[in-house]
């Protein structure tokens, strides 16, 4: 019988079936592999006491202090049938305070006194205004127990990210118990990688990591354990790269003197440097005999979808369909409205006044009617529609395609993978994908990092553009400067000027049933998120009384949003009051101020996105950020960050080490389900380059990773059967 790889050895035949149960329930932690993969959080040190002082309420902790005092009170009466166990204990930085009850005080008041050292973890409550534990377990840190001598031999204590169930000393204990087994462990590392860039090997990485004796021990281990996060991972995108350009796909040639030539001679204006550059890098790909499979990331009003739009017409000069995928039917409808009006005659194949060369352009929603919807597809399936712009409506099976060849998908964080895979599936042979964002948000700047799609930048603004100046409104801490803020919108209004006004809440019955939008902490987050109806109806009658108001919000017949929009742009209204239908695509140049209420609520890449609805004509854009939280609280900072700077990939940083990674071959988009546990990506770019460089030539070297039977274990624990997929997909 085959004997199984060290680390896929199942936890409970090492621990015991109870601890394993245990281990599988609070951590998710199953083989050997995983409990020697769950790394300790920090490490205390015998002479130095961790911080007292900045512990987070409500959180599971582990701290290491010394007991300053302990005293017993009793409380129903004398007999003593009530007693409560109060102990301080200290570090240096702060004094915290640890209360047992009832029959759970004999042992830690004999074990607690003056002066002990211990390990305390539990769960960090608020009692008359001062932090406490109560119930917490403890492990004493005295070495007159043999069995403690042993397990804190070490100057160094690892502190492990740990559970109420399983206290970090626990974890430590287990660790012990496999950790001799780590020898036998088989290196995913190539030998000479492993060598040439001197990294430790994968059994030393191991205990230095769970038992170092020095810091020494701990950078040695987390650079050499970095290097296996890196590596394995750029391996799972190389083969996936490698894989996409064995399948096939129709080159896509532009005719000569064909529709892309009679747009680019009709413009009014010349591309940007950028632009060109961009189309060029776009254009070379959809020639090639496998499909494209490129980011286009660009600044909120940079010409991303002038560059999308004579790609898609190249692919029509070639013969071929191209379907344009956006998140709202807001935006769906905006870019069907001004891709025809760029179009102009080029849009009216078929028609009277139509261009020789034209073609027609269709657009496809959930909620049009089935008139209109049974010629969008029928003039879909017989190629008389060259363009298509679309919602998830573009999804569904009726849908069918006479030849697609290209693909775009506008803000690409909107849609699943599913969502993607589906439109892709349509074309006889994989389109070419072009994937577009304003703001790279965290997992999509992780996975540009990691290279798994080509990556255009468009980092240029067209000329003509204005600048944004964003302010913080503290309306808790100074009232009159959300008065102010009104002021300015009027200012503006006066000046011949437009409006946004954009709340997170619509206010209307069904919204009411929703749980408010999660908030940080105090007060703000004790009242529902504003709502677009309440504060319309507030600026009615108070501070914008006389301008014309409309509101606009997801939740409005089709036909009355599109009312809306035409109208705000003919500015026929002064101030549009919406949620967030207005974050991509919609394009008002008159519009020159947006006040973002209860802006702590949003996202720093949708925050940017909304920002970018203003200064898009000749006059300045003006965005104020309307916030009660505190002036110390992370919201603030956040805020604070999207003020201070226009720059996206600037934004997108700051959002990425605020919220992690998510993970980078999942679905999850923020942090919690990282695969990554050293390896951080924003400060760890080099490695991760370097490593991408490595597992490139490794993989063309050796595609099916014959060589490297380690590497290929290796991968199969990171890419389990969801990951598969999700790399599959793409």
């Amino acid at each position: 019988m085959e004997r199984v790889p060290a680390l896929d050895e199942p936890l409970k035949k090492s621990l015991g079936p109870a601890t394993a149960k245990v281990m599988a329930e609070a951590l998710d932690l199953h083989t050997v592999g995983d409990l020697l993969h769950h790394y300790p959080r920090r490490y205390a040190e015998r002479g130095e006491l961790t911080t007292l002082s900045d512990l987070p309420l409500d959180e599971h902790v582990t701290v290491v202090a010394q007991v300053a005092d302990a005293r017993v009170l009793t409380f129903n009466g004398s007999k003593g049938r009530g007693q409560r166990l109060e102990v301080t204990i200290t570090d240096g930085s702060g004094r915290l305070q640890l209360v047992f009850f009832g029959k759970g005080v004999h042992k830690p008041h004999k074990d607690l006194l003056p002066g002990t050292r211990a390990m305390f973890a539990g769960k960090v409550s608020l009692f008359n205004r001062r932090l406490q534990l109560a119930h917490p377990s403890y492990e004493l840190l005295r070495g007159d127990r043999e069995e403690a001598v042993d397990v804190w031999a070490g100057a160094l204590i690892p502190i492990y990210p740990a559970t109420t169930k399983l206290e970090s000393w626990k974890i430590a204990k287990a660790v012990d118990a496999v950790l001799p087994g780590a020898a036998d462990a088989v290196d995913p590392l190539p030998d000479a990688l492993r060598e040439g860039r001197g990294l430790a090997e994968l059994p030393d990485a191991l205990r230095m990591i769970h038992r170092p004796r020095t810091k020494a021990d701990i950078a040695a281990a987390r650079e050499r354990l970095k290097w296996d996060e890196a590596f394995v991972l750029q391996v799972a995108l190389a083969r996936r790269r490698h894989a996409d350009t064995q399948l096939p796909a129709v080159p896509r040639r532009p005719a000569p003197d064909g529709i892309l030539d009679a747009f680019d001679a009709k413009l009014p204006f010349t591309l940007t440097d950028g632009q060109r550059k961009v189309s060029k890098e776009i254009f070379d790909d959809l020639v090639t005999d496998h499909p494209m499979h490129r980011l286009l990331q660009g600044e909120v009003g940079s010409g991303k979808t002038m560059v999308a739009l004579r790609a898609m017409l190249a692919v029509v000069d070639s013969g071929g369909q191209a379907a344009m995928l956006a998140p709202t039917e807001v935006l769906a409808q905006q870019h069907h409205r001004s891709v025809t009006e760029m179009m102009g005659e080029l849009a009216e194949g078929g028609m009277l006044g139509g261009a020789d060369r034209a073609t027609k352009v269709v657009l496809l929603t959930g909620s049009m009617g089935t008139a209109a919807r049974r010629q969008a597809l029928l003039d879909l399936v017989t190629g008389e529609a060259g363009l298509v712009i679309g919602t998830h409506a573009l999804i569904e099976d009726k849908v069918q395609f006479h030849d697609l060849g290209l693909v775009v998908v506008d803000e690409q964080h909107r849609f699943g993978v599913e969502q993607r895979d589906a439109l892709r599936g349509k074309g006889k042979q994989p389109p070419h994908l072009l994937v577009m964002t304003a703001t790279p948000i965290p997992r999509t700047v992780a996975m540009t990092v990691f290279g798994d799609l080509e990556t255009s930048v468009l980092d240029q603004l067209p000329a003509g553009r204005s600048p944004i100046a964003s302010h913080v409104v503290p309306a808790a801490d100074k009232p009159h400067f959300l008065a102010r803020a009104w002021e300015r919108v009027r200012e503006e209004v006066e000046n011949g000027h437009q409006a946004y006004v954009v709340c997170p809440r619509i206010g209307d019955e069904e919204d009411q049933k929703k749980k408010p939008g999660a908030s940080e902490g105090d007060d703000a987050e004790k009242r529902p998120p504003l709502a677009v109806l309440d504060v319309a109806e507030k600026l009615r009658t108070g501070p914008l009384a006389g301008l014309r108001i409309a509101v606009l919000h997801g939740r409005m017949h089709p036909d009355d949003k599109d009312d809306v929009m035409r109208r705000f742009a003919a500015g026929d209204l002064d101030v549009l009051v919406a949620t967030t239908v207005i974050e991509v695509g919609v394009n008002v140049p008159n519009a020159t101020a947006m006040v973002i209420m209860d802006a702590d609520r949003f996202g720093v890449s949708q925050l940017h996105q909304l920002r970018g609805r203003v200064g898009r004509g000749s006059a300045p854009g003006l965005c104020l950020l309307v916030t009660e939280m505190p002036e110390a609280s992370p919201a603030r900072q956040r805020l604070g960050a999207v003020a201070s700077t226009l720059d996206g990939f600037e934004l997108s940083r700051i959002d990425l080490e605020q919220r992690r990674e998510g993970d980078v071959l999942g679905q999850a988009q923020s942090g919690v389900r990282s695969s990554l546990r050293v390896l951080t990506v924003i400060d760890d770019e080099e490695v991760i380059a370097a490593a991408r460089e490595e597992a490139t030539a490794l993989v063309l070297a050796d595609p099916d990773l014959t060589t490297q039977p380690g590497l290929r274990t290796a991968l199969d624990a990171l890419l389990d059967k969801d990951r598969e997929e999700y790399l599959e997909k793409g």
